[in-house]
């Protein structure tokens, strides 16, 4: 019993480490067993992105598919329950000879919501700010490291220096994710939104005038993207409060995400298999 506590302890601690660098985790749980089972009630598993585990659920070929499960809930963001069935005694199998079944719930633990600002001048320095005073985490990416770096963001928990075509291979982002595109050119803005408007995400808002909202969705649409998800774009981006200073546009943008926050149903919803 105390080494299953201690085990326990070890998973919560991966659970709060994993938040603190915005990684996802599921945690799978035994919440009822029938019969003989590898697993007793309240066994815990904590499934990493890459597949890895701590703890158990039962160990065997059953656990390799419980991981599968876990993975598959981290990517849709939405928990399920298993139910594992373990057979009769075939003395060929590497399966536990047991005979009956568990249930196990798997939750995905998503990283705190987080707002990705893609431009490091003065609005993306202004939004960071009041991104922080609301609560969300903020990951600030642009291409120049004199405007990227934790002088010029020391509230943000993350900053990336990289070419905007290469951030869809070096972010990973959740359902719950906020982005933000204010970038220093038009170019740029045009290649983030295509890196990430066919994600499901909580918000995607890009700047400019109609007029280059309109130049870039029509190009977008050529290159195949569905009208369907171009509307769901905040782009002019924020909320019309005349703003004009890099501050009062980082208001209205943040106003906007506050508004989505506290009208977009989170995903869920359980899954029994």
């Amino acid at each position: 019993m105390w080494h299953k506590m201690t085990e326990h302890f070890e998973i919560y601690q991966a659970i709060l480490e994993a938040s603190r660098k915005g990684r996802a985790v599921a945690l799978a749980t035994v919440i009822r067993t029938e019969g003989s089972t590898p697993g007793r009630v309240g066994f815990k598993m904590l499934v990493f992105e890459d597949g890895k585990i701590l703890g158990t659920v039962g160990g065997g070929g059953n656990e390799a598919i419980v991981v599968g499960d876990a993975l598959d809930a981290i990517r849709r963001a939405q928990p399920r329950l298993k139910t594992v069935e373990y057979g009769g005694a075939d003395v060929s199998s590497d399966e536990p000879i047991c005979g009956g079944s568990s249930d196990i719930f798997i939750e995905p633990i998503l990283p705190s919501a987080t707002l990705y600002i893609f431009g490091a001048g003065h609005v993306g320095q202004a939004l960071a700010k009041l991104a922080k005073i609301v609560g969300l985490r903020v990951v600030i990416i642009d291409d120049r490291v004199e405007f990227a770096n934790k002088e010029r963001f020391p509230e943000a928990d993350e900053v990336l220096v990289t070419d905007y075509k290469d951030a869809k291979e070096k972010l990973k982002l959740f359902p719950n994710a906020y982005v933000v595109i204010v970038t220093h050119g038009h170019k740029n803005d045009f290649e983030v939104l295509k890196s990430f408007v066919k994600r499901d995400l909580n918000y995607i808002g890009m700047i400019g005038s109609r007029k280059k909202v309109e130049e870039i969705f029509k190009t977008l649409e050529k290159d195949g993207v569905a009208q369907r998800l171009l509307k769901k774009v905040h782009a002019p981006i924020g909320i019309d409060i005349s703003a004009e200073t890099p501050a009062e546009i980082a208001v209205s943008i943040m106003a906007e995400i506050v508004s989505t926050m506290r009208t977009t149903h989170q995903p869920g919803g359980n899954e029994k298999t």
